[in-house]
């Protein structure tokens, strides 16, 4: 009976812990963490005349700058601001220990074919698609460059049933509310930046995994056409593609208080 009693105390004490922690997060403001892809000893993908890490920090400044001038009431943490490079465990850390609402992670994307150009906007998911496979795969290989990464990164396999299981039962909701925060920012991309839309998508990315909030990895365009790559490297297209998202955020946010 004494046990019966304790355990019943202890869910009790559980359950009043999980109502004080919903009612603090009402009243702190919204926290957004900015991750420029790559950095440091990790270029990330090599264009003609620029380097991906570089590009995603100048439009992850922006980003930051924007939504500290429009949105007082949100807080902007970046996890680089320098040619830095910050392991994707550490990334996810960075988040995770904030206790942040959203994860944006910036990038650029690339292909063997130099004709093919537009956005995409990633969640974490397990896709049967072998392009955003191979998109994943890609961004994910950097692992290679980090110590100990077989220990730091064992329990992501995103081949394995264990790892299905725990996507479907711990990430529905951040799925959910990723998915609606990808679909506005490809939405001001296509109809405020006029630039060709490639669709929300879903990929196993390390990163987005490893995030316990609502995460988007965005492809803010093609490195590997030549069009692409010389508009990612102006200020003016960097501060377009940052304002997208400012605003994307802002509408993200306007949902949740709505709701």
């Amino acid at each position: 009976m004494r046990k019966i009693n304790i355990s019943i105390l202890l869910g009790l004490l559980l359950i009043l812990t999980s109502f004080n922690s919903l009612d603090r997060s009402q009243n702190r403001p919204m926290t957004v963490v900015i991750d420029a892809g790559h950095g440091g000893k990790d270029p990330g993908a090599v264009g003609k005349i620029s380097y991906e890490k570089n590009i995603a920090l100048k439009i992850s400044l922006h980003l930051g700058r924007i939504l500290n001038e429009n949105l007082p009431d949100v807080k902007v943490i970046y996890t680089r601001k320098d040619d830095s490079y910050p392991t994707l465990n550490k990334r996810a850390q960075i988040a995770n220990s904030k206790n942040a609402d959203l994860f944006i992670s910036i990038h650029c994307d690339a292909f063997t074919s130099p004709s093919v150009r537009g956005t995409s906007t990633f969640i974490m998911g397990l896709s049967k698609s072998n392009a955003n496979f191979n998109v994943a795969k890609r961004e994910n290989s950097v692992i290679e460059l980090e110590e100990n990464s077989e220990e730091v990164y064992k329990n992501f396999d995103p081949n394995s049933t264990e790892s299905i299981m725990l996507l479907n039962l711990t990430q529905k909701s951040k799925i959910d509310n990723s998915a609606i925060l990808a679909s506005l920012i490809q939405e001001q991309f296509s109809k405020r930046v006029g630039l060709h839309d490639r669709g929300v998508k879903q990929a196993p990315f390390l990163v987005l995994w490893m995030t316990t909030m609502p995460s988007v990895l965005i492809e803010t365009g093609f490195i590997s056409n030549r069009e692409e790559e010389k508009k990612l490297n102006t200020n003016t297209h960097q501060v377009h593609i940052a304002s997208a998202i400012f605003r994307a955020i802002r509408d993200y946010k306007k949902f949740l208080e709505s709701n």
